[in-house]
Parts: structure tokens; sequence; C-alpha cells
């Protein structure tokens, strides 16, 4: 998974981008996670209660977008793509663009993990 975390020049907010095949995790982080240190912590302790074996599964629901921990894996979705929400038309498709695949992003579960305290060391938001 490739990304670059910048600041914003003119507000100066934090910002992430990503790879094409990862480009949904950029808004996700920005979003969901931002500068909060409580969310930053239930995320590493999801990790951790997944890699111990106390959870299969934990999914954190945000406001934009869903989290899917499971045994080595970590997946994200806009909440718009689990609801059943239209496809685009193919007018808006045209061209080879295909915005469904910046729906969901899938990487494994230490990559993400450093993702986050990445993110976290970027940022100056330490978890709780």
């Amino acid at each position: 998974m490739e990304y670059e975390f910048i600041h914003d020049a003119i507000t100066g907010e934090a910002k992430a981008r990503f790879s094409l095949e990862h480009e949904v995790v950029g808004p996700w982080i920005e979003v969901e996670l931002g500068h909060n240190s409580a969310k930053l912590a239930q995320l590493l302790t999801a990790i951790d209660n997944v890699e111990k074996g106390q959870q299969s599964e934990v999914v954190i629901t945000g406001h934009e977008y869903s989290v899917a921990i499971s045994q080595g894996d970590v997946e994200i979705h806009t909440n718009a793509s689990l609801n059943g929400a239209e496809p685009l038309s193919e007018m808006l498709t045209v061209d080879h663009i295909h915005y469904d695949e910046n729906e969901s992003a899938a990487c494994g579960i230490e990559d993400f993990r450093a993702l986050l305290l990445s993110w976290s060391k970027f940022t100056n938001n330490l978890p709780l």
C-alpha cells in the first residue's frame, strides 16, 4: 500500500494520499479518524482483539465509511456501497473510469496497524 501524508497548504489540515487501489483509505482516515485519539485507540484495540483470537471480526461503522478487521485482513468500504446504493449509470462510467473500485480497499492487518501509527505520528495524535 503506497501512501503519503501532507499538510494542506491553505488550511494546514492533514491529508492522506493513497495509490489508486487504496484510494478510499485517504478520505476514510481524514473523515473517520482525523485527530480522534479515542477512535485510534478503538481501532488498535480491535486489531489486538482479533489477533489474540478474542474476536473473529470487528466491524466499526463510521459516518461515511466502515472498517472490517478480521484475522490477517482489513477492509474499508463506503457505507453507501454496503447499503445497496444504486451503481452509477453507464453514462457516468465511460472512458473506463470504475468508480465502484474506489468504494472499498483491503490490506493486511500489519500494514493497517503501521498505517494507523504513521498517521498518529504525522498528526501528533497519540492513542489514549
